[in-house]
């Protein structure tokens, strides 16, 4: 952890940006009834059923020192999904970088074959 944090400590510098990715999965939900009408002084009444509707995919890479970030939500997530973010990380926001210093969390599930 404190190596993480050491990288953050790094002075900005637009040819090596630390640059932060994080992605999060949401079940899409749709209430199936109203809420029932209160009256004064009386505490909501709310039905917690729900209609799954699917799922979406949320990226997120964001360079704190510049106060810099983009989102992005994806129908779902697979490896060719993340894949592509990264390289759209590189050759569309960061394309004149010599190196950028990627932070991000679960690096188990991402390896480097999902590039190719």
């Amino acid at each position: 952890m404190e190596q993480v944090l050491d990288v953050y400590k790094r002075p900005y510098n637009k040819s090596f940006p630390v640059v932060c990715m994080d992605e999060s999965p949401k079940q899409l939900i749709r209430e199936t009834r109203a809420a029932m009408k209160i009256r004064p002084g009386q505490q909501a009444r709310v039905d917690f059923e729900y209609e799954r509707c699917g799922v979406a995919n949320i990226f997120l890479v964001s360079e704190p020192l510049k106060g810099k970030r983009h989102v992005e939500v994806m129908d779902k997530k697979t490896k060719v999904d993340w894949a592509k973010f990264i390289k759209q990380i590189a050759d569309k926001w960061y394309k004149d970088a010599k190196k950028i210093t990627l932070v991000m969390d679960n690096l188990a599930t991402h390896k480097a074959g999902a590039f190719i």
